[in-house]
């Protein structure tokens, strides 16, 4: 993407005031947007965005600056933008840039760019008949489609030359439905690392009939229950509570501000023997995957808690050098305009003996939660509130009865404690984590689980 000469200039420059690290991190990303709301096609764009950020760490500082311009003129003058705002003592030389071979996450068998517009608008057209077809209790159905195809570069004082081709496509359906003034919502959007071969392994008339199928069978749901209750989280949605009631507490940066509940924990046994959890940046296609993070670091795989025991956290550059810790490839950024911070990747509670059906027969009273759907979370204490989009209720060891307002309340290290059973069934869903006003891909994945005690929060008896 730039030469290597100049990059080596640039780096030079922005270390002038006496930074200990400076990096340059460009890229290129070819995207193209679609979204059909009933019936019409209301949205179709195309674009390219490129750019380059100039980072350079200073003491226990790290200043940063972007332009939208890959012409040495102007990264030179993001890279002086850069040096005057670090503070260091004395300066240190650029060593010279290694090149590597461009690493690719995962074979695509058929890139978006040479899918033509009127195949992928044809694939919006399928989900929307697929989940008109489902019910005539359907009342709205909103499709949405995107692909991208990111190029990217970081090169770094300590030698690193690094470049990547990342191709991402997702499509998501949105239905409404309704009976006897009840509405409901139902929700599917499938994504991954590649190109069409996505949407052959995730149809598009399934993708619609499933979030039809979702709204219409929540029609029928009663109030939820209220109180504390075993709870039984289908699979893949341990890990949305993985994820957002304990991930964000391992990010280093929420670690190191003293925002989280996990600091001064590592090697104590906070959750349930039966829980080993990790984020995995190498898993082949996934959502949240990458052959390198956005630092250039190597995608690994990261053990968070293992048999129960905390034994990891997340660390990009910044935060590892002031720990004294290892890397584990989760500096990530959104774009170049924004600075590389500890994010997760593909972040799952691993699979377990037990078998789900068994789980359930085993639960006489209790919340079959399916699917789980948005909620708030203390990262400082784990306390965290999240809505269920899809729940039953567990009665004499069945899932019997829809229920509608079901909240799941409480703390990320009881939670983790309480579970009693992890089955053998995992799954996953993507999904886009925001933080620091930056929003990156990722998964979150479990089998299905049980938490033996949990507080409900319903209208219902």
């Amino acid at each position: 993407m730039l030469d290597e000469a100049v990059v080596h200039d640039v780096l030079r420059t922005a270390l002038r005031s006496g930074g200990r690290f400076a990096e340059v991190f460009a890229e290129e990303r070819r995207s193209t947007s679609i979204r059909l709301d009933d019936r019409r096609i209301e949205e179709l764009t195309e674009g390219t965005d490129r750019g380059a950020g100039i980072r350079v760490i200073a003491g226990e500082t790290a200043s940063y600056a972007y332009s939208n311009r890959l012409d040495p003129e102007a990264l030179h003058e993001a890279a002086e933008a850069a040096a005057a705002a670090a503070h260091g003592a004395g300066s240190i030389e650029v060593v010279d840039l290694r090149r590597g071979p461009i690493a690719v996450s995962v074979p695509t068998e058929e890139p978006m760019a040479e899918v033509p517009r009127e195949r992928k608008v044809e694939w919006l057209r399928q989900a929307e008949e697929a989940a008109r077809s489902f019910s005539g209790e359907v009342r709205q159905v909103v499709v949405g489609y995107g692909d991208s195809v990111q190029r990217l570069l970081v090169a770094n004082s300590t030698g690193t030359w690094t470049e990547e081709e990342r191709h991402r496509v997702r499509l998501i359906a949105q239905v409404v439905a309704s009976r006897d003034g009840v509405v409901q919502t139902g929700f599917e959007g499938p994504a991954a690392l590649g190109g069409a071969e996505v949407l052959d392994a995730h149809p598009p008339g399934e993708t619609g009939a499933e979030a039809a199928r979702m709204a219409v069978t929540m029609l029928g749901g009663v109030p939820a229950p209220a109180g504390e209750m075993p709870v039984v989280v289908g699979p893949a949605g341990g890990g949305v509570l993985f994820h957002e009631a304990c991930g964000h507490g391992l990010e280093a940066d929420t670690v190191g501000k003293e925002a989280s509940v996990y600091r001064g924990r590592l090697g104590e046994r906070l959750a349930s023997a039966v829980v080993t959890g990790v984020d995995d940046a190498s898993v082949p296609g996934a959502w949240g995957s990458f052959a390198v993070d956005d630092e250039g670091t190597g995608a690994e795989r990261t053990v968070l808690f293992e048999d129960g025991v905390l034994v990891g956290m997340l660390y990009d550059r910044f935060w590892a050098e002031r720990n004294a810790a290892s890397l584990t490839s989760n500096g990530r950024r959104q774009s170049y305009a924004h600075l590389p911070i500890p994010r997760m990747t593909n972040t799952s509670i691993l699979p377990g003996s037990s078998n789900p059906d068994e789980i359930v027969a085993d639960t006489r009273r209790g919340l079959y939660a399916k699917h789980l759907g948005g909620g708030q979370v203390n990262p400082a204490t784990g306390d965290f509130v999240f809505g269920v989009s899809e729940a039953y209720l567990i009665e004499n060891g069945a899932i019997t009865t829809p229920v509608r307002g079901a909240n799941l309340i409480g703390n990320g290290i009881d939670i983790l404690a309480a579970v009693d059973s992890v089955a053998n069934d995992f799954d996953a869903r993507p999904g886009t984590c925001g933080k620091d006003g930056q929003g990156v891909p990722v998964t979150t994945g479990s089998p299905t689980l049980r938490v033996a005690r949990m507080t409900v929060g319903g209208i219902g008896g």
